[in-house]
Order: C-alpha cells, then structure tokens, then sequence
C-alpha cells in the first residue's frame, strides 16, 4: 500500500521549452508530481532548461541535439560537449533516417558517434534516443560506442522491427512509450513484447495529441491508462510498476 500512496506518473520524453509559457510548464509539472525529463533540442536551449529544472524535485533537464537539426546545428557539438559535465541527462539524441532528414544522415552518425563517446568517457548518463527509421544503425552504434554499463539508453518513440526491439532490451535498454503508439495496432503489438521491466511512459509533447488544456503540458495519463488496458491491469497497478521501472533505471 505504501508504494501506492507515493506512485507518481511518469513523463520520461516532453519538450517543456517548447511550451507557450516555458517556466509555467514546469511548474505545472512540480505542481503535479509528474517526474519528467524535460529534453532539448539544442545545447544552447539547456542552460534555461537546467535553471527551472534545479528548483525542482520531479522534473530534470536533458542535453540534447536533435538528429533533425544536425544539419543546421553540427557546430553546436562543442557546446553540448562543454555542457555535458553539469547533467546525468542527455536527449534527445539519435538518428532520424526520414526521407525529410536522410540528407544528412551521415553527419547525424557522425555527431552521435561523438555523443555516444563522450558520454562512454563520462559514464553513468541517462540517454534519450530518437531512432526512426534506423534502429538497426542506433543499436549497432550503441554497441560500438557505449561500453555496457557505462550509461543507460530509453529508445524514445520505439518503431523499429519486434527482432530490433527484442535486440534493444537484450543490450538492456528502456523503452518511453506514448499514447500515440498504442493508437496504433502493430506498435502496440511491439509493446505487449516489451520486457515488463524496461517500460517507461512519455509524451513527447508538444508533438503528440491530448492536450490537458490549451498551452499546459500535454497528459501523460492517456499513455498510462493505455498501458493498463494493453497488460489488462488496474491503472495503480500500472503506476507502481512504472515507478519501480523509474528507481531501477536511476539506481
């Protein structure tokens, strides 16, 4: 009973500066005591991110360069790289082989190859990874960069192949799953697959439907009570088992 009492909901992927009211977000958050990991897309977003987030005690900001904006925003590695020694956090991060993006895919390995081995030297980072459409190549980086144990990867927005995610969980990756995926029937299908243990929640708002109200971070609940009704479990059931996932993945 005791765990409860102090399950608290989950949003391991959301976008808070991108948020009308970035502080306001936050706090809403804080309010709430939905532990979020507030991603950015460029170094020079974290600063902020990280000032709102040091006030307090559910939301961390992540250092991130996004894969859709290397090809205008490689040059900011130096200042990702200067930043990563104040956070544990990282996101979001990856590939994005989309065909909006794919031109400049291999300057997008080229700075996560970096990414990966800055954080292989740091060690003990939490890293949020985006991978669409090349799961493969994500998981083969890993492995190449990312000495086991040395960090912890949440594939983010998972849609890679059920023999990609069977891979990723053996490598020990967590997975942040939003509502959006369980809309859809053969992702939800992937899910059900997951390890139990290697699940997360996220929204990735704003970028994703179920807005709580106009301008407010989007609801992590939808994802939840998604979860719930997938596993067949009552939505405390499903809490307490996210938050269990969250303590083993920051122990």
């Amino acid at each position: 009973m005791t765990h409860r009492r102090t399950a608290r909901l989950v949003d391991f992927h959301c976008h808070l500066d991108l948020y009308p009211d970035h502080a306001a977000a936050v706090a809403q958050r804080e309010r709430e005591r939905v532990f979020t990991l507030a991603v950015t897309t460029t170094p020079k977003a974290f600063p902020r991110n990280k000032e709102l987030a040091d006030r307090t005690k559910y939301v961390r900001a992540a250092l991130g360069l996004h894969p859709q904006l290397v090809a205008d925003r490689a040059q900011e590695l130096l200042i990702w790289k200067e930043y990563l020694p104040s956070t544990r956090y990282v996101g979001e991060v990856g590939l994005d082989a989309g065909r909006r993006f794919y031109s400049s895919f291999e300057q997008q390995k080229s700075v996560f190859a970096e990414v990966l081995s800055a954080c292989a030297i740091a060690g003990e980072k939490i890293i949020s990874v985006h991978s669409v459409r090349c799961a493969k190549v994500v998981l083969d980086m890993i492995e190449a960069k990312l000495p086991v144990g040395s960090s912890r990867i949440v594939l983010h927005w998972f849609t890679g192949s059920a023999a990609e995610a069977r891979r990723a969980a053996e490598m020990g990756c967590y997975f942040s799953i939003n509502a959006e995926m369980l809309r859809n029937d053969r992702s939800a299908k992937l899910v059900h697959s997951l390890p139990k243990g290697r699940i997360l929640t996220e929204t990735d708002g704003p970028f994703t439907r179920g807005e709580s109200s106009e301008g407010a971070p989007a609801d992590v609940k939808p994802a939840r009570d998604g979860l719930a009704k997938l596993f067949s479990l009552e939505h405390e059931e499903v809490d307490v088992w996210l938050n269990e996932n969250l303590r083993a993945l920051l122990s």
